[in-house]
């Protein structure tokens, strides 16, 4: 019994200088009711707390289709939006699938009612038949993802085997 005692007083020991604080305080960051006017994060552990208060992007189109080009023609499309939420909208990132489909986007913020272009350019290069290409923009608003299209018919090059 006594050896059960001993061994529980180590273990509690042991938790207690383990689990402590080493009299370090945190402290509270005092925000006056005041939140970021950028960066706000409607999702927690807790599930979603707030949508109302994000960045929000609506495009006039979602899709773009080129129709049918020949193979090595550069398709140019700027997909036009509007920051339809209530704080500035930050588009930290637009990619594609692969090299052959280039975004750029706006740099700075986009204050609400404001708007900008997204421009992709699809080089076809390479490219043979019907092409869906996607393009992911990452930016402050809830969900953070949002998919742009660009797709259409590329004609093979005369000789190539795809042509024959």
């Amino acid at each position: 019994m006594k050896q059960y005692f001993l061994l529980f007083l180590a273990a509690a020991s042991l938790l207690q200088a383990c689990g402590g604080d080493s009299g370090k305080q945190v402290e509270e960051v005092q925000t006056d009711g005041k939140i970021s006017s950028i960066i706000r994060n409607p999702v927690s552990a807790d599930g979603i707390k707030d949508t109302v208060n994000v960045a929000k992007i609506s495009f006039e189109e979602t899709a773009y289709d080129f129709g049918q080009v020949d193979e090595g023609e550069v398709v140019t499309k700027s997909f036009s939006f509007v920051n339809t939420g209530k704080i500035p909208l930050i588009i930290s990132d637009a990619r594609s699938t692969c090299g052959c489909t280039v975004p750029t986007w706006p740099q700075g913020a986009i204050p609400p009612g404001e708007g900008g272009t997204i421009e992709v350019k699809f080089n076809t290069q390479g490219k043979q038949n019907q092409q869906k290409k996607p393009v992911t923009i990452t930016a402050n608003t809830y969900p953070s993802e949002t998919v742009v299209h660009i797709n259409g018919f590329v004609r093979p090059k005369p000789g190539s085997p795809a042509s024959e």
